[in-house]
């Protein structure tokens, strides 16, 4: 198999452009996807500061890197999430990245910080773990990216990812989250702008990207995921994508061009009577907004725990 580009030895083929690269061709093949993707949907202006959420994980390191390639002015944000045997290793690999690149990694940990992990997190709220995390991690990327003075934050959802949330949400037809799945969400009344430049790559993309790159990443998933749906949905469309290559990005930029904006006024009442939570500021609906609640109620329950060996109080 020889690059299309410049007819060397090719070391990934991607087929749903038919077309193998070498490593020089292939890297600029990703540049391209995300430089390509930043433009259409008007992501990142010039000069504006971005902060990337890193999990030590291929998507966000693949991500932080290229936009560094890029030129934008790059820092990364890791959360600790306590999760045992998996957060330390993949704060691990973020802190590697950070030091080989002598970039800016912001760390906020939710143990230290807030007094609960992932685990007992869901338990307290009878949440999912997955439920849990995002709350927590949505709630930390906005406060880090206002109190940083971060024009916008960027997750590293790739093309995989949005197509089988997307599968999901058509499934259940969940207009208010159709609604939201764009690639850019604007900012505004407490929020920070948030963007997916990665979208025009896959998954295979990126992990070949940070091993022809050299990028050491966390390959292990988390394991709190076990039986998340949005595994299963990621199976599916590998299957149809097996016999039919293309097919996530025909589905995914399909209903970019021609269905996202038939739903986009679904949930727009959502931001109506929006206040600073008490509690922390973050815009809300509710007397206190959503992760304040999930860290009273971690609170709670850890004050409610009384060790076997801890005597009671008389009083």
């Amino acid at each position: 198999m020889r690059c299309r580009v410049c007819r060397k030895p090719a070391v990934i083929d991607v087929r749903r452009h038919n077309a193998g690269f070498c490593p020089d061709c292939f890297f600029d093949h990703c540049r391209h996807q995300v430089e390509r993707a930043i433009a259409d949907h008007a992501m990142i202006a010039t000069g504006e500061r971005v902060l990337v959420a890193v999990s030590g994980g291929k998507d966000s390191l693949a991500l932080w890197d290229l936009l560094l390639e890029l030129g934008h002015r790059a820092d990364g944000l890791y959360i600790g999430l306590g999760i045992e045997g998996y957060s330390e290793p993949s704060g691990e690999y973020a802190r590697s990245f950070a030091a080989r690149r002598g970039v800016h990694l912001v760390e906020v940990d939710l143990p230290s910080d807030y007094g609960f992990d992932v685990r007992s997190g869901a338990a307290a709220s009878r949440r999912a773990p997955c439920s849990a995390c995002g709350l927590s991690k949505r709630h930390i990327f906005d406060r880090a990216t206002l109190e940083g003075g971060y024009d916008v934050v960027a997750t590293g959802h790739n093309l995989d990812d949005e197509a089988a949330v997307l599968l999901g949400n058509v499934l259940r037809w969940d207009l208010a989250y159709l609604a939201r799945q764009r690639p850019v969400l604007p900012g505004g009344e407490g929020f920070p702008r948030k963007v997916k430049p990665l979208v025009r790559l896959g998954e295979r993309e990126t992990a070949a990207y940070c091993v022809l790159r050299g990028i050491d990443y966390q390959v292990e998933e988390c394991p709190m995921a076990v039986g998340n749906k949005h595994l299963g949905y990621k199976d599916a469309l590998n299957a149809i994508e097996e016999r039919s290559p293309g097919t996530k990005a025909t589905f995914y930029v399909g209903f970019l061009e021609r269905a996202s904006e038939l739903v986009a006024h679904v949930g727009e009442h959502e931001r109506e009577g929006l206040h600073p939570c008490p509690g922390c500021g973050a815009p809300t609906t509710a007397p206190s907004c959503a992760f304040c609640r999930l860290v009273a109620r971690a609170g709670d329950q850890r004050r409610q725990r009384i060790p076997l060996d801890q005597p009671v109080s008389a009083s």
